[in-house]
């Protein structure tokens, strides 16, 4: 499984989950797990994918997502889950 942390951060519009979901389901991205937030105006979601069955590269679907993310006006990153959890780890 090629698991990928997606993170979305920025001011609450309407329709920021749904522009990246379709973007996730055209491309064949399936979401594991999803949490969102919204704090005093400020959205902010984490997603756990699984990219198995996008033809993409990470690195062309992370510039994609960020891309959407400018013309949304939110800041999308992608991180895949190895180095996520080298990071993270204590």
């Amino acid at each position: 499984m090629k698991k990928t942390i997606i993170t979305v951060v920025g001011k609450d519009t309407v329709g920021i989950i749904a522009k990246v979901c379709v973007y996730l389901a055209e491309n064949n991205i399936n979401i594991l797990d999803i949490s969102q937030t919204i704090v005093q105006g400020y959205f902010n979601m984490m997603m756990i994918v699984d990219r198995t069955a996008s033809t993409k590269h990470f690195k062309e679907t992370a510039e994609e997502l960020e891309k959407l993310g400018e013309e949304i006006g939110v800041i999308i990153k992608c991180q895949r889950e190895d180095i996520f959890n080298s990071m993270h780890r204590i």
